[in-house]
């Protein structure tokens, strides 16, 4: 059996952020995923292992390692690949090179909550983090809203925020409160273990999305914030018992399960959403491998 190698340099050109977001929004039309996650730490590494089973779709399994010091080696934080089958004969198709799954995906998944979730026609964006998905996401923000006309970025080390705003036609900002406060859109894609953005800081009508946190003891918003909003996941089986975005504001009392109102499935079936356009909206994007098939599919159909 011949199994189809797709790298990231052969596929990526084929593909655009709208067509990812049309691919996640069918693929939650279809029978509801079967899941299946393993963390293992390795020291300060994770392996991390994703699999997924969409009946009409198929299966899929994405195994990366995730290396914090890898910069430092001028090797990429995130390795690995994603292995998909046939949804019948469940003969496999083909091997993707993670990082292009985990581009759009991620970045996809992100602006696909925001445009379910924002007011129409935002014109301020903040990204809170100046890393590869941060790059990613200002693509992505500028694809699907059109209306967006100033970009900010904010980042612990400030020279990073410069050498990526330069890259993007952005601007690098210092002060982050002041930034979260003049914004439409904040999205934040860090490694932070502790809150960095405030509740106090956010306006009414504000759009928060999430990113970063992906392990139980890690978050990114404060208690306040998760207190003031309407909060949304991209799927509760990857989220609310998993990352610590949501285990340690339930486990203190901080917030209430009922507060977390819907997921993806909620959200392109019209069910949940914004209801005024006063409220601030939090999405916590966890990732989940039903969403790294639903694209890493529309990237082999691309292919073929």
């Amino acid at each position: 059996m011949d199994i189809q190698f797709i790298k990231s340099t052969d596929a990526d050109h084929f593909m655009n952020w709208q067509m990812i977001c049309d691919a996640i929004i069918a693929g939650h039309k279809l029978p509801k995923a079967t899941l299946g996650d393993q963390f293992l730490d390795c020291g300060n590494k994770t392996l991390l292992s994703r699999a997924a089973a969409i009946q009409g779709l198929g299966q899929g399994v994405k195994s990366v390692t995730v290396s914090p010091d890898n910069p430092q080696r001028n090797l990429p934080t995130v390795q690995g690949a994603m292995l998909i089958f046939d949804d019948e004969t469940g003969t496999p198709k083909a091997m993707i090179e993670s990082d292009i799954v985990t581009k759009w995906k991620t970045a996809g998944d992100s602006v696909l909550g925001a445009k379910l979730l924002a007011n129409p026609e935002p014109e301020n964006l903040l990204i809170v983090g100046a890393g590869t998905v941060g790059d990613n996401l200002i693509d992505a923000y500028r694809a699907i809203f059109p209306s967006i006309k100033n970009v900010s970025i904010w980042n612990r080390t400030f020279k990073n925020a410069e050498k990526l705003a330069a890259k993007k036609d952005a601007h690098a900002v210092e002060n982050l409160a002041e930034a979260c406060r003049q914004n439409d859109i904040v999205s934040a894609a860090t490694y932070c273990h502790e809150p960095l953005i405030k509740g106090e800081w956010i306006k009414p009508g504000t759009h928060v999305d999430l990113i970063g946190a992906f392990k139980a003891d890690m978050r990114e918003a404060d208690d306040a914030l998760l207190q003031k909003a309407r909060i949304f996941v991209d799927s509760f089986e990857t989220t609310v018992d998993h990352i610590g975005e949501l285990i340690i504001p339930l486990a203190s009392g901080a917030i209430e399960r009922s507060a977390v109102l819907g997921d993806f499935y909620d959200l392109v079936t019209n069910s949940v959403g914004r209801q005024s356009k006063d409220e601030i909206t939090v999405f916590k994007n966890g990732g989940g491998a039903h969403l790294d098939l639903m694209v890493a599919d529309r990237i082999w159909k691309a292919m073929n």
